[in-house]
């Protein structure tokens, strides 16, 4: 189940954010100068193949696969995202739907919305 993580960095001159996480996702939210939702990107299957789904107000989707930066080196390198293929959304949907039920029901909501939406 996703839940909120507490005392998130804020940085300075940036959107304010908000973190929910579980075994298997990691959501964070943009929020803007109203408190509206200006982005979010949702990452999936951190135990598996990792893929970062983002969605900006101003840019609409877009879709990466993590790399973790564990490549044959003799230390970790910092994960990068690199631009992947096509979204399962109705399993993303069905998933964040069932892990989604104890967390901030407005912005659970608003991600449904937005991942229920064709893609542009």
């Amino acid at each position: 189940m996703l839940r909120e993580l507490a005392e998130v960095r804020q940085d300075p001159g940036e959107p304010r954010r908000r973190w929910f996480a579980d075994d298997y996702f990691d959501l964070i939210v943009w929020f803007g100068k109203r408190e509206e939702i200006i982005g979010f990107q949702l990452c999936y299957d951190k135990e598996g193949e990792e893929h970062a789904l983002t969605w900006r107000r101003s840019m609409g989707f877009s879709h990466h696969r993590v790399e973790d930066g564990e490549l044959k080196r003799p230390y970790k390198a910092t994960p990068i995202l690199i631009s992947d293929g096509p979204v399962n959304y109705p399993n993303i949907v069905h998933l964040f739907k069932e892990r989604s039920s104890k967390m901030d029901k407005k912005v659970a909501r608003f991600v449904l919305v937005k991942l229920s939406e064709p893609p542009t």
